[in-house]
């Protein structure tokens, strides 16, 4: 099970054709920005049910030298999405117009990154080559994915009546078959639009003001001023001084914390000399306690009541690591479930390392496409509560709480490391699981992502929070966590409830090298 290497350039994302673009970039002398701006643009068209141009992004970008920088390309609640809005309703609904209740943030993303590299001496091609390949496919059609069919026919009954979706999504009112063409012409008209009236324009301009006048026909929480009052913001890191090296990630209002406490954690326990039970069980029960810290602390950065890298210090990581119980799992709450996101990292000849993830939270986000611009807009804001008291409590401008978390560390051993995967839930443990494998326990990299993983928490459509183990693993392994007191389920042997993984790892010698996950139609490309 080998890794793919290359000199000059790599992308890993879910799809490969999105990684195929990027590649591209690269090939043409775009740095690792301009690749994952096209890849991007062309995952959103070509993994539809899992991302898009109306959900959110987050970029972690790490250069060559200096500090690495992180963009929060989240937006937040509308203006009109207040609890008296809602008075009538018990909880936020996860799918039609009131669950479509936040700003997109993702194409604000683009814009900060691409300013970014224009500073940093790149730059070099025009948005309309960077957008190319996503406009192509969204007017003359891609073949459906497995995964995107799936997905259409086990949310057939909630989506098929949402605004647009029957429209855009289903073929003559049936769940289009693996291998279909699959065109959205008017969200290829939009990204058209985008590279004429630039990146702005979904924000402050004319496609703005044509999204502003759909959202109010529909009925969402969401105007023009919202729209224009969004921008993406750039953030400082969080970071762990992990034994094997620096990690990063990003700042609240994601779980960020939650992936580096996991491994500041297991940094106290010998995972080094760990066997297949222990692995699982001291992450397992490491990620207990980061979650404990997530539900008590994190939500929209303005309202976070203490300095969150704070938690990351080495004495109070200790003492979590002090209650692992070898022979004991510790029972524990609830976790927030699954979302569906895509993971993609990009490094490219210069040593520029970026880690993004891009999400509409749950399949097909809030179900509700956009009559003529043709965006389906993400359901981030169903992760709001209508309790006023509670933590992540529904305000106007204020931001939901975020599972991703995209990955960096650059390793004591010279090396660099992006890496990362969808799944709400899930995140935080297969990145642990990921750095864990190939950096403490000599792993090689695609072995590390292709192994068998766990997820403990929901998964898509269930109310369970055991411990689900893909059935990969021995008999001996599902016995033996039984046995510690986990309560334990098997999925399948590649499921895709563990999320959609890759990674990129920079040697000292300047090569590259990609693993992608086959649980999803990705690919590791480079040249």
């Amino acid at each position: 099970m080998q890794s793919n290497m290359a000199p000059s350039g790599m992308a890993v994302t879910p799809h490969h054709l999105a990684s195929e673009t990027a590649l591209s970039v690269l090939r043409h002398g775009g740095d690792a920005i301009e690749a994952m701006v096209a890849a991007a643009a062309t995952i959103a068209v070509v993994y539809p049910h899992m991302n898009g141009i109306g959900g959110d992004g987050f970029w972690l970008i790490v250069p060559p030298e200096g500090e690495p920088v992180a963009i929060d390309a989240s937006g937040a609640a509308g203006s009109l999405a207040t609890l008296e809005w809602y008075a009538d309703h018990a909880a936020i609904p996860h799918r039609g117009p009131r669950a479509a209740l936040t700003v997109p943030g993702t194409i604000s993303g683009w814009d900060e990154a691409l300013k970014l590299s224009a500073r940093w001496g790149g730059g070099r091609l025009p948005l309309s080559r960077l957008l190319a390949d996503a406009i192509r496919y969204a007017a003359d059609g891609i073949p459906v994915t497995l995964s995107q069919a799936h997905a259409t026919e086990n949310k057939y009954a909630e989506l098929v009546e949402m605004p647009g979706f029957a429209q855009t999504f289903l073929t003559r009112g049936e769940t289009p078959r693996p291998g279909s063409r699959f065109c959205q012409p008017k969200l290829a008209q939009t990204l058209t639009r985008l590279t004429t009236e630039g990146l702005e324009s979904f924000y402050r301009g004319p496609l703005a003001k044509l999204m502003a006048q759909e959202m109010a026909e529909l009925g969402m929480p969401i105007t023009y001023q919202d729209l224009a009052a969004h921008h993406a913001r750039q953030r400082v890191p969080l970071r762990l001084h992990h034994s094997h090296g620096e990690i990063y990630n990003m700042t609240p209002p994601t779980q960020g914390l939650v992936s580096l406490a996991i491994l500041g954690i297991t940094d106290h326990l010998d995972m080094a000399h760990a066997d297949e039970e222990e692995t699982v069980h001291r992450i397992v029960e490491a990620t207990k306690k980061a979650f404990a810290l997530r539900d008590k602390y994190i939500t929209d950065p303005r309202h976070v009541t203490l300095p969150v890298q704070s938690l990351l210090e080495a004495d109070k990581l200790a003492a979590l690591a002090a209650e692992v119980d070898d022979n004991r799992a510790a029972g524990w709450g609830a976790g927030k479930g699954p979302g569906d996101t895509v993971w993609m990292g990009v490094i490219d000849s210069n040593g520029m390392a970026v880690s993004f993830i891009q999400s509409i939270y749950h399949e097909f986000g809030s179900g509700v496409v956009l009559p003529q611009s043709g965006v389906l807009w993400q359901n981030r804001g169903a992760a709001f509560s209508l309790d006023p008291a509670h933590l992540l409590a529904l305000a106007p401008g204020k931001q939901p709480f975020h599972t991703l978390n995209p990955a960096a560390a650059r390793l004591a051993d010279g090396r660099t490391l992006v890496y990362g995967s969808m799944g709400g839930d899930g995140q935080p443990q297969t990145q642990a699981a990921i750095f864990t494998r190939h950096v403490i326990q000599g792993m090689g990299l695609q072995q590390a992502v292709s192994a068998p993983r766990w997820l403990l928490g929901r998964t898509w459509g269930q109310a369970s929070d055991s411990l689900k183990l893909e059935g990969r693993f021995s008999a001996q392994t599902f016995q033996r966590l039984r046995e510690l007191g986990h309560e334990v389920e098997a999925l399948p042997d590649f499921s895709e409830a563990v999320g959609h993984a890759g990674a990129i790892v920079r040697h000292t010698n300047g090569m590259l090298e990609g693993a992608f996950d086959p649980r999803s139609n990705g690919s590791a490309a480079g040249f």
